[in-house]
């Protein structure tokens, strides 16, 4: 009897202790704290945004067809002009002299014909009454041919003379804004050497560069968004007029030229601009690389229950990067697996299991 009553308490602190690790076995897991982000299906990407300018498809560079020294500047970078407005003019005192010289060598000619036509009649009748011999008569035309000649030749020269004169003006060819001044009032320009930049602004165009590496699918026709950085609401459209055959040896870019069509006032000549192609893909999903769970030879991620309070685990198919994608690491492109709207754990993936419990904490990406 004495026996069985020492062993009464050890078989009781048993029990208990027994007791204690079962309560301890059926302890419910503890709720783990995870961030998370959205799912987001994306069908359509964006080609850029590359940035540009807004410039005239028709611009020219105006000079003197006379060599002088400017004396007069009428119009300023910025200002509108109609065709035929003057521009600019040169000193045209030496080309009044060439007027008035070549006037007067035009006088002396036509007395000079006026004598010869004169002898030459005198001439022809001698020669008809026997009084003078063929050779004088001859002699007599050649000098009227010759004053004749001296005659046109005057004329021409005055002609040469008064357009000069007038190339001392310069006039705007077409309707057009200045848009650069080369020379100013008093520096002495040559013949042809530009002096005033005139763009046409009725044809705007949006020229940008775009890498080498991205022209595959740009071609002739193509139509970008055309947005004002100043303004980004503003926008129009612009359609591909002509590519660079040649990429720029320096930055490997092609340059592009667009048409804009029916564009704003806003799209003033000089304005900086974007321009942007939105394309149609194959549906896909962009999660953060530590969303990824790879283990068991599966790629997978968590997804968070509809009541946000357990995670299951889900296959997934992952995109091989393309070449707008390398060297980025931070991110992964899904084809498949998840739906616009699900909640995806995005850290802590490997300290997860099946039907854990969780707590949302919103994620940044």
């Amino acid at each position: 009897m004495r026996l069985a009553t020492t062993r009464m308490p050890a078989l009781f602190g048993l029990l208990v202790l027994a007791g204690c690790q079962a309560k301890e076995a059926e302890a419910p897991p503890p709720v783990r704290p995870v961030l998370t982000t959205a799912v987001e299906v994306r069908t359509a990407e964006i080609f850029g945004p590359f940035a540009g300018t807004v410039e005239p498809r028709y611009q020219t560079q105006g000079g003197f067809r006379v060599p002088g020294r400017m004396v007069a500047r009428d119009v300023y970078v910025g200002d509108l002009v109609p065709k035929g407005a003057r521009l600019a003019a040169l000193d045209p005192t030496v080309l009044q002299f060439a007027v008035t010289r070549a006037r007067a060598d035009v006088t002396d000619a036509e007395a000079q014909l006026a004598n010869a036509g004169a002898v030459e009649a005198r001439q022809r009748t001698l020669f008809e009454g026997g009084n003078v011999t063929q050779a004088a008569l001859d002699a007599a035309v050649a000098s009227r041919d010759t004053a004749a000649a001296r005659l046109a030749q005057g004329k021409a020269a005055l002609q040469k003379a008064t357009d000069e004169l007038g190339y001392a003006t310069l006039k705007a060819d077409v309707d057009g804004v200045v848009t650069a001044w080369n020379a100013e009032i008093g520096q002495v320009v040559s013949a042809g050497q530009a002096v005033v930049t005139l763009a046409r602004p009725d044809i705007r165009e949006a020229v940008v560069d775009i890498p080498d590496g991205l022209m595959a699918g740009i071609k002739a026709g193509t139509e970008f968004t055309v947005t004002l950085q100043a303004a980004p609401t503003i926008t129009a459209k612009g359609r591909v007029r002509e590519i660079g055959p040649l990429a720029d040896p320096a930055t490997r870019t092609r340059r592009v030229r667009m048409t804009l069509v029916d564009p704003p006032e806003a799209f003033r000549l000089g304005t900086t601009i974007t321009v942007a192609l939105e394309r149609a893909t194959p549906p896909r999903i962009t999660l953060p690389a530590t969303a990824l769970l790879q283990a068991e030879n599966r790629t997978s991620v968590w997804v968070v229950a509809p009541d946000g309070k357990t995670v299951s685990r889900r296959d997934v198919t992952i995109l091989p990067r393309d070449g707008t994608a390398a060297g980025d690491e931070s991110a992964v492109t899904l084809s498949g697996g998840l739906k616009a709207g699900e909640t995806v754990v995005v850290a802590g993936v490997h300290s997860l299991a099946e039907g854990q419990a969780v707590r949302l904490v919103a994620s940044g990406f």
